[in-house]
């Protein structure tokens, strides 16, 4: 495995960076890892580097670069107070279209013939379903996507397969905002939901390790069979 930083071109004659962990054994296919609201973070890094194991190439595309280049915030009190702050400036219709900009960078590398998924974390799940609806991509895995009952307009618009992980002790996705969700994607080919029972916020990188196993197991599953069938 190789990481690095790969420059995407915005379309505006700006460019963005994406830490980008290249495969020794490439499955033909990659992964764009979205950020929570913390940034590129070392668990987003991390993150993209085990997909990397499995095959995949893995992108993780600065989405708060518009905002303030390189942003990294860790869990304190006065980081999180400033990862709302970058929230509330964020323009997420610029951060979908810098996710398309990604995807399309990828398919435009020599020799790239495979599938392309987003893989989002809280923020980045929200924006991970959005993705499925709006953009050119193959596959989408939410987990705990904060904001997704917000969407669900788009949900007949979905234009690939998606699964969406969240645990029932999810503080800031409610069993409310849950069962809204679950009920929108019930009629939708391809779309899969999992609840994990006493799992909270951000139990795929951070607490819970039989869920989080679980959860990843599931999507490597889910990955490998959408890809596939969408392998171009």
């Amino acid at each position: 495995m190789q990481t690095g930083s790969m420059t995407i071109d915005a379309g505006d004659g700006r460019r963005f960076a994406a830490y980008a962990s290249m495969p020794a054994q490439p499955n033909g296919h990659a992964a764009i890892i979205l950020q929570e609201i913390f940034g590129v973070t070392r668990t987003i890094r991390e993150l993209a580097d085990r997909y990397a194991a499995e095959g995949y190439l893995a992108l993780a595309p600065d989405l708060y670069w518009r905002i303030e280049p390189g942003v990294e915030l860790s869990h304190s009190k006065a980081d999180i107070e400033r990862a709302f702050q970058y929230l509330e400036r964020f323009d997420e219709e610029a951060g979908l279209a810098d996710i398309g900009r990604t995807a399309a960078h990828i398919r435009a590398l020599e020799g790239f013939r495979g599938g392309v998924a987003v893989v989002g974390l809280c923020l980045g799940g929200k924006l991970a379903f959005r993705c499925a609806a709006r953009l050119e991509i193959d596959a989408a895995a939410v987990f705990y996507g904060v904001g997704v009952e917000d969407h669900l307009d788009e949900a007949a618009a979905l234009r690939c397969p998606i699964v969406l992980h969240y645990g029932d002790q999810d503080r800031y996705a409610s069993p409310d905002a849950q069962a809204k969700i679950e009920s929108a994607l019930r009629p939708r080919p391809g779309a899969a939901f999992y609840r994990y029972p006493g799992a909270g916020h951000g139990f795929y990188t951070r607490g819970e390790p039989e869920a989080a196993a679980l959860a990843h197991g599931r999507t490597t599953a889910f990955l490998h069979s959408a890809l596939r069938a969408g392998n171009r």
